[in-house]
């Protein structure tokens, strides 16, 4: 067995999660995948991972040389990448995570667009709300929206968004709406977790920014659940524009404190620092700062 036939094989089982789907994957049996794994531990001397009926997982000894192991295939990858980036054409799998609500919208159907742009390529991406390693976890770009805390990651903004402070028409028949933030202590404010504080909110007042806080029931981890709570009329939100944007459009959520906006929200492409960028990662990257704005509705940010 070719030690990197062993690799592929083991790093797949862990990115699908058994040994049946790392052979779909890999157009060869599981019967196959399993003898490489094997293989691979008796050359390693270690075993990476333990079997049981039910479930497989990483040993200690696996967490780390899973880590590795994605830097070699990543530097086979890359080698693959510059022979062919001469010829113009781009090759290679991206792994890409972005939040569910906001790759729902917009990343599903961006990513599917450089895919028919760029036939040779190949996107893994994974929608979830809880934040990715990315240097563990094997990913090549992370999508966040929001303020970020301090990272070594590389950081380029992609877009911008704003939130909005909404209410269903059934609310505010039975509640005085707010007219300005601090009336939002007098009423069910339904909390998003995603938020820096979910229990509080930051508005502009008389040009400065504004920390009001947000007294409720409910607290979610989720913009959508939120949007959902916030139709049933169960109490107020602030929801990402572009979620919403529609509902208050057809009247079915009223926009409230127009005159006190929430700060601008960065949507940020996070990616690892390294040496040498794949063109299919610069090329995508180009693709979303070109196709993200006009779908938001937005101008186009200004830096980078």
């Amino acid at each position: 067995m070719d030690r990197l036939d062993g690799i592929r094989a083991f790093v797949a089982v862990v990115d699908s999660g058994s040994f049946t789907r790392a052979g779909q994957r890999l157009g060869i049996s599981n019967k196959l995948v399993s003898k490489y794994v094997a293989a691979l531990e008796g050359q390693q001397g270690i075993t990476l991972l333990n079997r049981t009926t039910r479930a497989l997982s990483l040993t200690t000894a696996g967490e780390r040389y899973l880590i590795a192991a994605r830097r070699v295939l990543n530097a086979v990858d890359e080698l693959d990448a510059q022979a062919r980036a001469d010829d113009g054409m781009l090759s290679g799998r991206l792994r890409i995570t972005a939040p569910v609500s906001f790759g729902e919208m917009f990343v599903q159907v961006l990513t599917a667009d450089f895919l028919r742009d760029h036939p040779g390529a190949q996107v893994d991406l994974r929608l979830t709300d809880r934040y990715v390693d990315l240097a563990a976890e094997g990913f090549d770009l992370a999508l966040r929206i929001g303020v970020l805390g301090d990272s070594s990651l590389i950081a380029r903004r992609i877009g911008r968004t704003e939130t909005w402070a909404v209410a269903s028409p059934d609310y505010l028949a039975a509640h005085p709406a707010p007219r300005h933030p601090d009336d939002l202590r007098e009423h069910r404010n339904i909390r998003d977790s995603n938020a820096p504080v979910a229990h509080r909110a930051t508005f502009v007042i008389e040009g400065r920014a504004i920390s009001v806080p947000l007294p409720g029931q409910i607290t979610v981890n989720s913009a959508q659940s939120t949007r959902r709570l916030a139709l049933h009329g169960e109490g107020i939100a602030i929801i990402p524009r572009f979620i919403i944007a529609e509902d208050v459009a057809q009247g079915r959520l009223i926009r409230l404190l127009e005159g006190f906006p929430g700060p601008q929200l960065d949507i940020q492409a996070l990616s690892l620092p390294q040496p040498f960028v794949p063109p299919r990662l610069t090329a995508y990257l180009d693709h979303l700062r070109r196709n993200l704005t006009p779908a938001l509705g937005k101008e186009p940010p200004r830096d980078s």
